[in-house]
């Protein structure tokens, strides 16, 4: 038995959430979202939260259920808050400027670095080492982020690259003469 899966996501006032044609949709002040729905699972709107069970006794169903509802819970998070990651940049010389709809990082190649931003992402620079990414969707979010950080990822000598904010970077000692 799950049991992430037994407790109903509740749905906060302002959100509305309804199944329809295979697809879950839930509305919100930040927008609207919706997600695919399985067969092995039912889902039920009542009572202002939304109610995820298996459709049957198999073990796949019994599987995807927990899951399916995180992913709930991740549809009524965006609506009503939202999801950020925020990245530092470390490095002499390494810094990004958001630029509407592009993101130019400049991280020691010959050449400047220009990101196309996703639509529905809102990238932010408060200063030239720190990247703030926003958005309803919590894939999406996530997702840009690590495309971020793959152009230059931490080395563990100096610490230079692009990390989350809070991640620890394993340090090593260098040569010793």
């Amino acid at each position: 038995m799950s049991r992430i899966g037994k407790k109903p996501v509740a749905l906060p006032d302002g959100v509305t959430a309804k199944v329809e044609g295979g697809q879950l949709t839930v509305k919100g002040k930040k927008g609207e979202l919706s997600m695919g729905t399985s067969d092995l699972i039912d889902y039920k709107v009542e009572d202002g939260q939304v109610a995820v069970t298996p459709a049957n006794k198999t073990k796949q169903a019994r599987q995807f259920w927990g899951m399916q509802r995180t992913l709930v819970q991740n549809l009524v998070d965006g609506v009503t808050e939202g999801f950020s990651k925020v990245l530092e940049i470390n490095g002499v010389g390494y810094r990004a400027q958001a630029q509407g709809k592009k993101l130019k990082l400049q991280l020691g190649f010959s050449h400047d670095i220009d990101i196309d931003v996703p639509e529905g992402i809102d990238v932010k620079t408060p200063d030239q080492t720190t990247v703030e990414i926003s958005g309803n969707d919590k894939q999406k979010v996530g997702q840009f982020a690590a495309e971020v950080r793959e152009w230059r990822k931490p080395e563990p000598y100096k610490g230079k690259g692009v990390k989350y904010r809070g991640e620890y970077i394993f340090r090593k000692e260098g040569k010793k003469k």
